[in-house]
């Protein structure tokens, strides 16, 4: 393992490593564009510059091996000097759209001059006028005036997804990023070409002018879409969720995610979501608090023989929820009429070779774990049967967060509503619950983005995620509705939630005011 001196610094690297990777691993700030360590090296930006002793001349970080005893930096005047030089012909023909450009607040071009700009330009010539508001796709939008020609996503479009609609046309200051024709920016990982643009010239449609950056606070979490379980970060303030983006974890998805996980964030928000607990009879619906609903359900279940009783569970819940509800049913209730519903049978298996599964829902595995744990063999050919026959009388369903999963969801809420009784359990709501006559039960439940947790992955990997923030006061975790359907006691601290109810909004402009500047309370001074 070859030893280099970084800014004075002595730093030992695995053979074959660049001096960009190895001031990665260092900790040193280096200037660049183009790299970006999942894809291949393009060397185009020019801005990585740095100083080996020995050299005449400075050499780009991204496509130069340390070797055992180099001497490398990037602070001289030199170097400095280089990158200005560099910084002036990407600025050449910027447009001046930082008022209302998307990436404001996240823009590496920003933060490049700030640390090595801070001068006049001295190009006379007008600025070579380019394509705005090109339409790439169904989910991503270019400004071609912004773009600095760093190839990311070209190389993205190449080597990660090898969908090849991207590409540099026309020569010199004329380059511009287009698609082929006949071929969109369609791919199933489109919006990853926004993530790794360094400037604003590529934007997502969904979050394109809905926030600015610094308005938003960030958490990680693990992405409830699929079995793959890639690690995300969500962004949200007092208004709700915006956005949702990849983490990069080596084990799970890389530096990347599916255009599929960035809309999980948008099931979570309160105008998706069941606020309160509401309990039909022959008489209407009444509405009341979440744990009085799940405390009056207790009243039911009690009267319900054990061979009476069932439970439906999706793999939606993390496994201490699974474990608290099994165990309830099987060691309190004394039933081992426990169901697993799968989602998207003819798929579940699927897998685009990618990240993308076919089996829709993120802790699959961990549900599996905790039946065997159990001893629970049911299958579904039981419940439906028991339920038909009026053997079955009351049934308690773990509903699925994210209902644009379950394709089949009315068509399983038409066939537990024949029990005598329902209890149902979900976050978001839905027009086919509200309808059910009879004797109904909904109970609202926390998100993803509400608790702490574990999901396990299709690989078995574990990974334990932390709550993000409040959205819904009143939701329950599985843990907590298994204690009140238990009939125990369960002391809930009243929560306030950080998201403003869509019917008690401020004034936009009074909301623009009381805003806090989030984002930037977390980045380094430049």
């Amino acid at each position: 393992m070859p030893k280099c001196s970084i800014n004075g610094k002595e730093v030992e690297v695995k053979e074959g490593t660049s001096i960009i990777e190895a001031m990665q691993q260092s900790g040193d700030r280096i200037a660049h564009y183009c790299w970006h360590p999942g894809l291949s090296v393009a060397g185009v930006c020019r801005l990585c510059m740095v100083e080996i002793e020995g050299n005449p001349r400075v050499q780009i970080a991204c496509n130069t091996m340390v070797t055992e005893g180099m001497k490398i930096n990037n602070t001289s005047e030199k170097v400095r000097d280089a990158v200005k030089w560099g910084l002036d012909f990407h600025l050449i023909n910027h447009p001046l759209d930082c008022p209302i450009c998307d990436q404001a607040g996240e823009c590496g071009l920003q933060d490049q001059y700030m640390e090595y700009g801070k001068y006049d330009p001295e190009m006379a010539e007008p600025k070579q006028r380019k394509h705005k508001v090109v339409d790439l796709g169904p989910t991503v939008v270019l400004d071609s005036e912004r773009c600095i020609l760093c190839s990311r996503c070209v190389r993205f479009t190449e080597e990660v997804t090898k969908t090849n609609e991207l590409g540099i046309f026309n020569r010199g200051d004329r380059s511009e990023i287009g698609t082929h024709d006949g071929m969109p920016l369609a791919n199933k990982y489109s919006l990853n070409t926004v993530d790794i643009c360094p400037v604003g010239a590529l934007t997502s449609k969904d979050f394109r002018f809905r926030q600015r950056v610094w308005y938003l606070k960030d958490a990680e979490s693990i992405c409830n879409g699929c079995s793959t379980g890639c690690n995300v970060k969500v962004y949200y303030n007092k208004e709700g969720f915006f956005r949702v983006k990849p983490v990069y974890n080596e084990k799970v998805n890389g530096h990347w995610m599916c255009d599929e996980g960035r809309d999980i964030y948008k099931f979570a928000n309160k105008e998706h979501r069941l606020l309160k607990g509401q309990i039909h009879t022959s008489s209407g619906w009444t509405e009341t608090h979440g744990g009085a609903a799940a405390k009056a359900a207790h009243e039911v279940i009690k009267s319900t023989a054990a061979d009476a009783l069932a439970l439906v569970l999706t793999a939606q819940y993390t496994v201490e929820e699974f474990d608290a509800i099994v165990g309830t049913f099987v060691n309190e209730f004394k039933t081992k009429k426990v169901f697993f519903w799968i989602n998207n049978k003819e798929t579940f298996d699927s897998f685009d070779g990618l990240l993308l599964r076919g089996d829709k829902n993120p802790n699959t595995k961990g549900l599996l774990k905790v039946l065997d744990k159990h001893g629970v063999t049911a299958t579904w050919g039981d419940l439906s049967q028991g339920v038909a026959s009026g053997a079955i009388k009351t049934v308690v369903v773990a509903g699925p967060e994210n209902l644009s999963a379950f394709p089949d969801f009315t068509e399983r809420v038409a066939e537990l509503s024949k029990a005598q009784n329902l209890i149902w359990m979900q976050a978001d709501k839905n027009d086919a619950l509200k309808n059910l006559k009879g004797n109904v039960w909904l109970i609202p439940m926390k998100s993803f983005t509400e608790k702490d947790g574990t999901f396990i992955n299709h690989a078995g990997l574990e990974q334990k995620f932390k709550k993000v923030t409040t959205v819904v006061s009143e939701a329950l975790t599985l843990t907590e509705a298994a204690l009140l359907l238990a009939g125990k006691n369960l002391m809930i601290p009243p929560a306030v939630g950080e998201f403003l109810p869509a019917n008690q909004r401020e004034d936009q402009v009074m909301l623009e005011m009381r805003k806090k500047n989030e984002f930037v309370f977390k980045r380094g001074s430049l």
